[in-house]
């Protein structure tokens, strides 16, 4: 478990994110973009709970939902990798004194560099990044800023990020839950095409043994509920 944070990222969207910024999820799908989106390689699976599956509506949710990954991906990725070299020059430093010194000069600088960038991201991008810290650090974001800010502080950070429908302590789980799996479908595909840099999951997984398992899911839920 990583023992330090990359402080900025984390503290700042627990305490002072943009909550009141908004955005529309609609959006205008070109040529381009339906080819882009409709590339990732994943059988069709029938997702909504009437069992009626709109293909414009369905491309349209992905389309947005990459979006969003595209834009708070890097963040993540950014996260878990300062977390690693943090780590390491924390571990080149002999006294508590010169940690806590290089410490609040890595926080000044990343406060600095990446605040008005949070402060534009929208509530579901927020949800979407607590997701893909998780899946970058294999900790929630919640007891990350509790490792650095005190768990009353993250209890706190994790009150107010839940009125806005943030909460903190959110997990990573493409096998359990249905929009994680899609992430990670959006994910696979980027990385295979080269759009997104790739970094594995702290937790790695298999995409083709998640894809069946989703597909098994699928096809025994209908005789599941027909039992009850």
């Amino acid at each position: 478990m990583y023992k330090l944070i990359f402080s900025s990222v984390f503290f700042f969207l627990a305490t002072t994110f943009s909550f009141s910024q908004t955005e529309s999820d609609t959006i205008k799908m070109t040529a381009q973009d339906s080819s882009i989106i409709y590339s990732i390689e994943l059988r069709e699976i029938i997702f909504t709970p009437d069992n009626v599956y709109s293909m414009d509506e369905d491309k349209k949710a992905k389309l947005i939902l990459k979006r969003r990954i595209f834009k708070v991906y890097p963040y993540a990725k950014m996260t878990a990798d300062k977390l690693t070299q943090l780590n390491a020059t924390m571990a080149k430093l002999k006294t508590n004194r010169e940690k806590k010194k290089y410490f609040k000069i890595v926080e000044k600088y990343l406060e600095e560099e990446f605040e008005p960038r949070l402060k534009k991201l929208s509530r579901k991008d927020g949800q979407i990044l607590v997701k893909l810290i998780y899946r970058q650090t294999g900790n929630t974001t919640f007891d990350l800023i509790k490792e650095y800010k005190s768990g009353w502080k993250a209890f706190w950070a994790n009150s107010t990020a839940y009125l806005f429908d943030i909460n903190l302590k959110t997990q990573y789980k493409p096998y359990d839950v249905k929009e994680d799996y899609q992430i990670e479908g959006i994910l696979n595909a980027a990385f295979n095409q080269k759009q997104l840099t790739k970094q594995e999951s702290a937790k790695p997984i298999d995409f083709d043994k998640l894809n069946d398992h989703w597909i098994t899911k699928i096809k025994t839920k209908p005789s599941t509920e027909a039992k009850k």
